[in-house]
Order: C-alpha cells, then sequence, then structure tokens
C-alpha cells in the first residue's frame, strides 16, 4: 500500500497563486509535448483522491475528463457527483485513516494524493509514503501553500532528481520510517 503526492509548486513552494489559478503551470515551454512522466506515474496507481477544491479546479479546465482511473473525492458538502463523471468520480468522507482502509480493502493499493488540503491532511496524519515534486521557475509570492504545519518532523530520503524539457527539476523522496 503506498500513497504517493505527485505535484508541481512554484519555486516558492505554491501549488496555486493568491487567484487560486494554476495557469502558471502552462508557462513553460513544451514543443514535443512531453507529459513529464505522467502517464508512466499513472500506470503505478489505481485510484486518486483529491479534495472538492482539486475537483473544481480540474473541471473549470474545459477538458475532457483526464483520468482513467476511479476518482475518490474528500467532501463533506458535495452531496452528488458532476453530471457526466458517474462512474468515474466518487464521493468519500471521514477520517483519513478509514478512507484508506476502506479503499484499500476494495483492492486500491496505490494511491494517487492530491489537492492541497487533502496533501497536507495525509501529511498531519503521516499517510503519505512518496512525494514526486515537479518544480516550476516561477516565484508567485503568495497562494495555496504544498505544505503546512505539522505536529513532528516528517523525514524523506531524496532517491532521484530529473531535469525535464529543460526547465523543470522533479524530485521523488520516499518517507523513511
Amino acid at each position: 500500500m503506498t500513497n504517493i503526492v505527485y505535484i508541481a509548486t512554484s519555486l516558492d513552494g505554491f501549488i496555486a497563486d493568491k487567484n487560486n489559478q494554476v495557469d502558471w503551470l502552462h508557462d513553460i515551454p513544451n514543443p514535443d509535448g512531453s507529459d513529464l512522466g505522467f502517464g508512466e506515474f499513472m500506470a503505478r496507481i489505481d485510484a486518486l483522491i483529491m479534495g472538492r477544491n482539486t475537483l473544481e479546479i480540474v473541471l473549470s479546465f474545459g477538458i475532457d475528463w483526464p483520468y482513467t482511473k476511479p476518482v475518490f473525492v474528500l467532501s463533506n458538502t458535495l452531496t452528488k457527483v458532476p453530471e457526466g463523471l458517474e462512474g468515474k468520480v466518487f464521493l468519500i468522507k471521514g477520517e483519513l485513516t478509514e478512507v484508506i482502509a476502506t479503499l484499500n480493502s476494495q483492492g486500491y493499493q496505490n494511491l494517487y494524493i492530491d489537492g492541497g488540503k487533502t496533501i497536507q491532511g495525509f501529511l498531519q496524519h503521516d499517510l503519505i509514503d512518496e512525494l514526486i515534486i515537479t518544480t516550476i521557475p516561477v516565484l508567485l509570492g503568495g497562494g495555496i501553500p504544498l505544505f503546512g504545519e505539522l505536529a513532528a518532523p516528517l523525514k524523506f530520503k531524496h532517491v532521484k532528481a530529473e531535469r525535464l524539457v529543460d526547465h523543470l527539476v522533479q524530485n521523488t523522496f520516499v518517507r523513511q520510517r
């Protein structure tokens, strides 16, 4: 069972700008249309867990639903799945340890954890096993931070660094327990 974060941040550690926008992610030239390793990563996972805010951001892109794996949305306020996403998106709520146990019992062993509050919650409960963080060379000066407060430090081992499309650095860290 592995819970993995795969996310991009600004140089100053933000995942969205002050207006909750992520358009700055697309400012990097990518003439060959590389997926920057996302396809390979997605092949490793069984399902995604994201928060409601992240779902809304994905829906705002105005593209076809980008995920082929089940997406579980953590929300205490949503009462139904957005139209057209039935069978692809599932609403869940509860304590994170219970959510993970439920999904693991359903055969979802390798989970992609996405969204600021969701990632921070998983880290606060020490439920993240791997971090794959791609750094975008921009300073936003504020916005939604990737990391929040923790009760105690969490130690990770750096296992890989890769330069992508001549502009980005993708670092992989594994939790040391």
